[in-house]
């Protein structure tokens, strides 16, 4: 009697602990995500960045892994001569310690195209991107949009 009674009671035992770790295991796989940003501009809407936003954590939830994939286009139609400018992007990451930092900028000339934006970071508690101008030669950025924050939890 004794026997099966303890029996019965294992059995719960392990079907409850089975049955509380599922929620973990669901909620871990939950840090995994996908978000678009943009269109995000600069000023005078001259340069235009736009894409997704990819965060991988551990399962512990303690480490990620950022990929950032997009186009960065040039909307300034005027010529070099008449004062065009290329379009201009920047990220910038906040660590865990709390530090900004850029972690990928890029230029493109060239009214109507746009080019490819990829980048992968590890370890953001947040990311941000702004778009800005800059001469055909390079130079200080001009004409930027405001930063946009993009979701990395």
């Amino acid at each position: 009697m004794y026997k099966k009674i303890a029996t019965g009671f294992f059995a719960v035992a392990a079907t409850t602990a089975v049955a509380l770790s599922l929620p973990a295991a669901a909620s871990a796989a939950s840090y995994d995500r996908s978000e678009s940003f943009g269109p995000v501009y600069a000023q005078r809407f001259l340069a235009k960045a736009e894409g997704r936003v990819f965060v991988d954590w551990d399962r512990r939830g303690r480490s990620n892994e950022v990929t950032v994939s997009g186009r960065l286009q040039d909307l300034d139609r005027r010529s070099y001569e008449e004062g065009g400018k290329c379009a201009y992007v920047s990220f910038q990451a906040n660590d865990f310690h709390r530090h900004w930092n850029t972690v990928y900028t890029d230029r493109y000339c060239g009214f109507p195209g746009s080019e490819r934006i990829s980048f992968r970071e590890d370890d953001v508690r947040s990311l941000r991107v702004q778009v800005c101008q800059v001469g055909p030669r390079g130079g200080f950025p001009t004409n930027c949009g405001r930063w946009e924050y993009l979701s990395t939890r």
